[in-house]
């Protein structure tokens, strides 16, 4: 990967769920300021209601009423009896993002990727695909690579739980092999990564923790249930002013340096793995800054 491209970044810090069949959180979600919105027509969405949520979710992302906010659609899984149409329904809107569930191979990327062009889908179009199960698990690096249209991972952390028959605890010991190896192969494949929901909206202390926690770990941002939970999120997951400043510092004392041995910062020596640490850093501010 380039150095270039290493720094390239798009603001996914917060990545809201919001029921494609509820009128009234689709127009509550215009004005929350989070960095992405997951429109569903999975599981936040009953069986009667999945052909008027497909409807109001395309009619969503083709609105231009959601500013800067990056928009994806959440389809049915792959096999159920509203995936195809699903899909058709979501190329035809031409959202930034399709999130697809339960995504267990590399074959299924590749087929999903053939769908999107067979659809006509804009090549802005980028596939998410959710790893939530074990299988996806052992072969994460190969579905992370499996295709160039393919942008994001997105933990399914709660079937994951559910798979693995464990329970949530505070520090997820149960989940961190799966969400360790998924950050690896996302990392190969130079591509982001979001976290999992955190289930308890009124517990905002284990929420920030949590927060950290995938921050700590690497994760690009979060994926939330709750308009309540966006700006806590945001600021976990934005360069704090100490961190912006240290990066320009680290930056320019390299820069001024060149050429002259040993690159010293506030007493600590400077290498190029430092540097292109700055400069994500603050790429990723400039990023945020820019979004308003």
């Amino acid at each position: 990967m380039s150095d270039q491209a290493s720094t390239a970044y798009t603001p996914r810090r917060s990545v809201l769920y919001m029921p494609s069949s509820n009128e009234r959180a689709l127009e509550k979600a215009k004005t929350l300021p989070v960095d992405a919105l997951i429109l569903d027509l999975e599981d936040a969405v009953g069986p009667g209601e999945k052909e008027a949520a497909r409807a109001a979710a395309c009619a969503a992302v083709q609105s231009g009423e959601y500013g800067h906010r990056e928009l994806t659609i959440r389809i049915n899984g792959i096999g159920t009896e509203w995936h195809e149409a699903d899909l058709e329904a979501a190329c035809a809107a031409g959202p930034d993002g399709i999130v697809v569930p339960k995504v267990n191979t590399s074959k299924e990327v590749k087929n999903l990727e053939k769908a999107l062009l067979r659809y006509g889908a804009p090549a802005t179009t980028r596939l998410w695909a959710m790893i939530e199960t074990p299988d996806a698990i052992f072969r994460v690096r190969k579905i992370a690579s499996a295709s160039d249209r393919l942008a994001v991972l997105v933990m399914g952390t709660n079937d994951l739980v559910k798979e693995l028959q464990a329970r949530h605890v505070p520090g997820r010991s149960p989940l961190l092999t799966s969400l360790s190896w998924s950050l690896l192969a996302a990392r190969r494949a130079g591509i982001a990564i979001l976290d999992g929901v955190y289930n308890d909206v009124k517990d905002l202390e284990g929420f920030e923790a949590e927060c950290i926690q995938g921050r700590d770990m690497g994760f690009d941002g979060k994926t939330l249930i709750h308009p309540g939970q966006v700006e806590p999120c945001n600021s976990i997951f934005a360069p704090d002013e100490a961190a912006v400043e240290e990066a320009r510092g680290i930056i320019e004392a390299f820069e001024a340096g060149a050429g002259s041995g040993v690159v010293t910062y506030r007493g600590k020596m400077i290498e190029n793995l430092h540097v292109d640490i700055a400069r994500r850093v603050l790429a990723t501010h400039q990023a945020i800054v820019a979004r308003g």
